[in-house]
């Protein structure tokens, strides 16, 4: 993602959800299973099944449970290594510390499993003791890009952590997401964010219904105009 160009994000829990993202002008697909816990790591099968019903890239949860520490790092890589065998070249995760700094140990982990591939730091910097420290963190890790709201309540609370973010050049594209409303976009936008993250906003019946084409289209002439 280039620092001009709008990128537009959806989650997506299945092929149904990525074949609505991508008819409505979504440019990419986060895929997770249980939004319950916030996006845990979906099925081989879901990734097989995602990957043949669009072309837009996806990028695949590797989150085991419900926070933001590691766990247990044999199962991750594992799970890592059959959702590569499966098909996904991209990826999300995040792992903190008891201390609430990126485990970076953790992530080296992983990294290993994934063999250089193109992935996101989610929400775990909304939750970290210093987001900016983080940053550079993840900057030396070679993470491509973060997802962030700016605050663990949201992008409504995080917009000076955001603005903060937004500023930085030299490392992982930003990516806001979290409670992110339509009128947000404006702002986010003249202060120089490009990635924006959706999932319950094109979901206007709820998360037990699929994506809504209409919604997603509008998010994407909103954030592209």
């Amino acid at each position: 993602m280039s620092s001009k160009t709008a990128l537009l994000e959806v989650i997506a829990l299945g092929a149904e959800d990525a074949e609505r993202a991508q008819e409505g002008g979504a440019d990419r697909l986060e895929l997770v299973a249980d939004m319950a816990k916030d996006g845990l790591t979906p099925s081989e099968q879901t990734v097989r099944a995602v990957l043949a019903a669009t072309d837009l890239p996806v990028r695949v949860m590797l989150r085991a449970a419900d926070g933001f520490a590691a766990g247990d790092l044999d199962a991750l890589r594992a799970d890592a290594a059959g959702l590569v065998a499966a098909g996904a070249r991209e990826f999300v995760f995040g792992f903190l510390t008891d201390e609430l700094e990126v485990d970076v140990d953790a992530c080296h982990a992983l990294l290993k499993e994934l063999d250089g591939a193109a992935w996101t730091f989610h929400r775990a910097i909304d939750r970290a003791r210093d987001p900016l420290a983080a940053y550079d963190v993840l900057t030396e890790l070679g993470c491509d890009t973060v997802l962030a709201a700016g605050s663990p309540h949201g992008v409504g609370s995080g917009l000076s952590v955001l603005q903060q973010l937004a500023r930085r050049t030299d490392g992982p594209a930003l990516l806001v997401g979290g409670g992110l409303r339509a009128q947000q976009v404006h702002l986010l936008r003249a202060g120089g964010v490009r990635g924006f993250h959706v999932g319950s906003a094109v979901r206007p019946n709820g998360w037990a219904s699929p994506v809504d084409v209409a919604v997603v289209r509008e998010w994407a002439e909103l954030i592209k105009s």
